[in-house]
């Protein structure tokens, strides 16, 4: 993961968070971005409500004191080519993606003019951020649906291409809240990604070079594959149960970090209870 070190942040959030209160998290997104002089492009391609979605983070991020907050609203996978929504790009400091259907994204935003702009400006240093589907889209493959609260079976999880901000790696968001670790499971045996991130609602994980921060009220369920003793995915039905040994598990709350290259957690400074 070291080639991340060039390159900005990125904020994944589980969904449902705060932005009534104190907003521990999109507080700490719009810091990231620069504070007072944030500019932030929020992209509503995952929302069949855009233009609602969209004016509800203005005024929240608006509230915590961002510069310039502007909606990117790609209805039709031509407006990934508007020069208004690229200027926006090249400008801002930060992009974050809405809540909604992952696979929209993709449809609508993957391999499009937008796209190339904002893996450029993610090179040169922006912050990059999403919620709930805007979360599911950070991996190079990513869960597109599945089934909640059910052991791992190879015909839980329906998979494909994601953004490909954060390779290497299965992301699933309301992962306490809707029962997800069945699915989690189900999505890594079957990718060539050796960690499975869960993110709990109302919680994110901050990447950072090499390693990533938890943030919010909940916990990010980390499953580490690389070590395993044992799996029966060969010669599985689809609607078969599915056997993993020796994997490992690590429930990380709010303050704890990962190392993402040594897949170890960092226990230098045990973090006191969030607030």
């Amino acid at each position: 993961m070291s080639e991340n070190q060039n390159r900005g942040q990125l904020v994944i959030i589980g969904g449902a968070e705060d932005k009534e209160g104190d907003c521990k998290i999109l507080r700490e997104f719009v810091r990231r971005a620069g504070g007072i002089k944030a500019r932030i492009a929020v992209m509503t391609a995952a929302t069949s409500l855009p233009r609602e979605v969209g004016d509800n983070y203005v005024r929240v991020f608006e509230r915590l004191g961002a510069e310039d907050v502007r909606v990117v609203n790609s209805e039709r996978r031509e407006d990934a080519s508007d020069s208004s929504y690229l200027e926006t790009i090249e400008n801002c400091t930060a992009v974050f993606f809405t809540g909604g259907d992952q696979a929209r994204i993709i449809e609508l935003l993957k391999d499009t003019e937008l796209d190339t702009a904002i893996h450029r400006r993610y090179a040169e240093g922006i912050v990059v951020g999403g919620t709930s589907a805007g979360a599911a889209m950070m991996p190079d493959e990513m869960i597109i649906e599945g089934d909640s609260e059910t052991n791992p079976r190879v015909d839980v999880v329906a998979m494909g291409p994601g953004m490909g901000f954060l390779p290497g790696i299965v992301v699933d968001q309301h992962f306490a809240q809707r029962g997800r670790l069945g699915r989690l499971i189900s999505a890594l045996v079957q990718q060539p990604a050796v960690l499975g991130l869960g993110i709990d609602e109302n919680t994110a994980i901050i990447v950072n070079g090499d390693e990533f921060e938890v943030v919010g009220e909940g916990a990010v369920t980390v499953i580490d594959e690389t070590e395993k003793t044992h799996d029966n995915i060969d010669g599985l039905l689809k609607d078969e149960a599915l056997a993993v040994c020796g994997a490992k598990l690590h429930i990380l709350p709010h303050g704890y970090r990962f190392n993402l290259k040594t897949r170890k957690p960092v226990l230098e400074r045990v973090p006191a209870p969030m607030a």
